[in-house]
């Protein structure tokens, strides 16, 4: 064995990246992240599997995966080969025929035979493998007229970016190497698609704030559940395994509408080396019908960044759901579903948890069924701090939103208020929470007490005597005084402008004097500009 060569990030992020150039100039972020997080996918998962076949036939890990190809394709020409596939299938949950790995895809590009189907019969095979994997490759469409105009070059944008992607080694990448560059991926996407990205990503900032509030308290906690009913890319939740001290058994569960992103989110688990056992992923509507609904239904930890102010359809039947049912009898506008999916993350959260999501401010201030929600949750103790976060933070708007953290069943019903709309640097296009913003905010979030023009812990009287509104420029006074004008020092300063502007134009009027003129026009057209200084 030679010495095996540790994936460095910094590379990996380049050639990762370059793999996008070859598709930039064909269509948009939004379309081409598709491709090529899918394809880096496919990579990930066929070179692990010929590093197995490698490790099961010599207890090893091979120099190349080259090798580890030659050797596959050798044994799957003898008797053996039935029961080394049986082995693959229950460790990999997956396998691949020796014409379908990643290695043999690039040799038959690199020699101009690129053949699609086979790409396409690999992907087929990996999808119906397990149900882990069932659709994973539906939204990597190889036919598709995007890649080019003909058979010819569409084959041959396909065969471009794999090409590319061989220089990303996937699987010598030490620890969160390979997760991190995929996070990375979807950070550069979402600042490539702007608008867009709200669908499947949470900016650092406010995505660790998030994290850090919901597992404060509970990183020692071994099999901590984490749940997320508006999962994105599954950043949120991954970013959990920052905090813990026991990431490895972390159960993640979450939901997503958009079925391109949830595959997103399921290729950034494996990606992250999260275990099939700790994924609970799941395509659906977070409103429309509960999930989960058997087994484990209540979680240490739920993070939330759902779609500000969308549609729902606010149903009366809605009335008799567990979820809403404890509020009055009131539901969120059929116009806002901010406080419905409030209140889906909260239902699903321990007597121990805590809660964080992501709101615009209108949430904190609105009156009718929202105020009302809003004073049975207050009554409950339920709200236990609010963060105002700064504007044009998120891809998605500009608005300035607010982090509401939530807690079940604790003594008292304060609540902390922080103004960290102050804390950031201004970038391209984004406003960015640099570490030392987050430090501060974990800062003031945990010490909870009030500091002056930043924070303000709020009595639930405080809170009762402004009619349950939450609205933090109450709370947290940031305006500051004006400073006393010192009259007497203003008068003698007035007196000596007004002194210096008479000299002025003394010595103006003397230059006039000195004048000579061409015409008896051009001395009147003087004469008249030089009265208005004499009345000055």
């Amino acid at each position: 064995m030679g010495e095996i060569k540790v994936a460095d990030s910094k590379d990996l992020l380049q050639v990762l990246w370059s793999g996008a150039d070859v598709l930039r100039g064909k269509m948009d972020a939004n379309e081409y992240k598709t491709y090529l997080l899918g394809l880096v996918f496919f990579k990930y998962l066929s070179d692990s599997y010929l590093a197995k076949v490698y490790d099961l036939l010599n207890d090893a890990t091979p120099d190349s995966l080259e090798e580890a190809q030659d050797e596959y394709e050798e044994i799957m020409k003898t008797d053996d080969a039935e029961d080394l596939l049986e082995e693959l299938k229950s460790s990999m949950h997956y396998t691949l025929a020796p014409d379908m790995t990643y290695v043999s895809i690039l040799r038959n590009a690199k020699n101009n035979a690129f053949n699609r189907e086979k790409l396409q019969a690999a992907f087929n095979r990996i999808q119906e493998s397990d149900e882990l994997f069932n659709g994973l490759f539906a939204d990597v469409d190889l036919y598709s007229n995007r890649l080019g105009t003909g058979d010819q070059k569409q084959s041959t944008t396909i065969a471009d970016v794999i090409k590319v992607l061989d220089g990303a080694d996937l699987i010598h990448a030490q620890g969160d190497v390979l997760g991190n560059a995929y996070e990375y991926l979807i950070g550069q996407f979402a600042s490539e698609t702007g608008k867009k990205a709200g669908e499947f990503y949470t900016p650092h900032g406010p995505a660790q704030i998030l994290c850090r509030i919901a597992m404060t308290g509970q990183e020692n906690k071994k099999g901590l559940q984490v749940y997320d009913p508006c999962m994105g890319s599954g950043s949120l939740m991954l970013s959990c395994r920052n905090y813990s001290k026991e990431p490895d058994y972390i159960k993640y569960y979450g939901q997503e509408l958009m079925p391109s992103t949830y595959n997103l989110a399921r290729m950034n688990m494996f990606l992250h080396g999260v275990l099939p056992e700790n994924q609970h992923l799941r395509n659906g509507d977070t409103l429309d019908a509960d999930w989960p609904t058997d087994e484990e239904t209540e979680f240490d930890a739920v993070t939330m960044n759902p779609p500000y102010s969308a549609k729902w359809s606010a149903a009366e039947g809605f009335k008799q759901d567990e979820r809403f049912m404890d509020y009055g009898g009131k539901l969120a506008p059929k116009s806002k579903a901010d406080y419905a999916f409030l209140l889906h993350g909260f239902y699903h959260l321990k007597q121990t948890g805590t809660m964080a999501i992501v709101l615009p401010h209108g949430v904190l201030f609105r009156g009718a069924a929202e105020g009302s929600i809003r004073e049975t949750l207050l009554n409950n103790g339920s709200i236990y701090a609010v963060i105002g976060l700064p504007a044009n933070m998120f891809y998605n708007t500009s608005i300035p939103t607010c982090i509401i953290v939530l807690k079940k069943h604790r003594d008292g019903r304060d609540v902390l208020f922080i103004d960290a709309s102050t804390l950031f640097e201004k970038e391209k296009k984004q406003n960015v929470m640099k570490e030392e913003h987050i430090d501060r905010v974990l800062e003031l979030y945990n010490d909870r007490k009030t500091v002056d023009k930043v924070s303000y812990l709020a009595s639930f009287d405080d809170i009762k005597s402004n009619d349950y509104n939450l609205n933090i420029p109450r709370y947290v006074d940031t305006s500051e005084e004006e400073e006393n004008v010192d009259l007497k020092q203003l008068t003698t300063e007035m007196k000596d402008i007004n002194k210096a502007i008479k000299e002025g134009n003394a010595r103006l009027m003397e230059m006039f004097s000195d004048l000579s003129f061409a015409s008896a026009e051009i001395e009147n057209a003087v004469r008249d500009f030089m009265s208005g200084f004499e009345e000055v």
